[in-house]
């Protein structure tokens, strides 16, 4: 093999690294991370299921879209869904992943969320 052809099999070798590594930080999260929602039930669309091989409302029945805060207070629209109405005024902390959105959510209490996002989400006494 020629000096050409070993450095467009070297080019293309870190080519597939690069966008390997990239695609695995982009499905595992290396972006986004946690925001923090409070539950306002009147932000909610019913979804409804096409049929199909692959389900895109992924079997839940409702849609919330509300504002989410992350650790900085940087705020962000976030749609997830699940398959029953949620607490009236509950906090969540949704892990949010690039590309497939919400993959989880549990309900905090407001000590257990970051300051910059518990001043958004709680109004001052």
């Amino acid at each position: 093999m020629d000096k050409k052809a070993w450095a467009i099999a070297a080019v293309t070798i870190v080519l597939v690294a690069v966008l390997g590594v990239g695609c695995w930080w982009l499905m595992t999260g290396g972006a986004d991370g946690y925001y923090y929602v409070q539950i306002d039930n009147s932000k909610t669309e019913p979804l409804e299921s096409k049929g199909g091989i692959i389900d895109p409302t992924g079997g839940m029945s409702l849609s919330y879209t509300l504002p989410g805060y992350d650790k900085d207070g940087i705020q962000k629209e976030i749609s997830f869904g699940t398959e029953r109405e949620l607490r009236e005024g509950a906090y969540l902390r949704l892990t949010v992943l690039p590309i497939r959105g919400v993959v989880e959510w549990v309900e905090v209490q407001p000590d257990d969320m970051p300051a910059k996002a518990r001043e958004h989400l709680i109004p001052p006494e």
